[in-house]
């Protein structure tokens, strides 16, 4: 049994507070290290399934604020409330897009998402690429001045040319690996704050 398949203390975490997956302890982590989610902000989750993040940020919300979430797959969660929408699509789709972005502006970008993955670690690392690309695209065109993006990348390579490019529209990015991800894992997050705006 790999140590994917085998339930860590992150995993056993998760299932005990009610989350869908582990990974909302890695959102939680950076949120600690950059504090970039606040009450009253209004926020997109692209990718969001199964919905662990979107969870945790509408809880930090309380009620407060808005949160526009959207992905292939169906969340895993209750309808949470009139501070919610989730959008069943594709994020490259121009009608998606458009209504995500008629809900702004956002204070925060964020992505979790992952490509399916093939195996063959060339051709994961450049999908993942192309998905933090869109997110950054994304993050240009939605966000209000000063706000943040985080963003979820293979390692390989493209880490340096993206930060590059977010370093332009923002005053400052770094990449964050949380503990919360697997030793094993080669992801790692992209974090943007102070965005320069249009």
């Amino acid at each position: 049994m790999s140590s994917y398949e085998k339930p860590d203390f992150w995993a056993q975490k998760a299932k005990k507070e009610g989350y869908p997956a582990r990974s909302v302890y890695k959102l939680a982590e950076i949120d600690a290290k950059f504090s970039i989610v606040k009450k009253g902000m209004r926020i997109l989750d692209i990718g969001a399934a199964p919905g662990s993040w979107s969870m945790w940020i509408l809880k930090k919300l309380a009620g407060t604020g808005f949160l526009a979430a959207v992905d292939l797959q169906a969340l895993s969660i209750r309808d949470q409330g009139p501070n919610f929408m989730f959008i069943r699509g594709d994020l490259y789709d121009e009608a998606v897009r458009k209504s995500l972005l008629e809900r702004g502006p956002y204070g925060l970008v964020l992505s979790d998402a992952a490509p399916a993955t093939t195996g063959n670690r060339l051709v994961d690392q450049g999908a993942s690429e192309a998905i933090v690309e869109a997110v950054v695209d994304y993050a240009a065109a939605a966000l209000a001045p000063g706000g943040a993006m985080v963003a979820k990348i293979f390692q390989g390579g493209a880490e340096a040319a993206l930060l590059k490019r977010l370093r332009v529209l923002f005053g400052q990015a770094k990449g964050f690996k949380p503990e919360a991800c697997r030793s094993e894992s080669f992801e790692t997050y992209l974090v943007a704050t102070g965005f320069k705006g249009n």
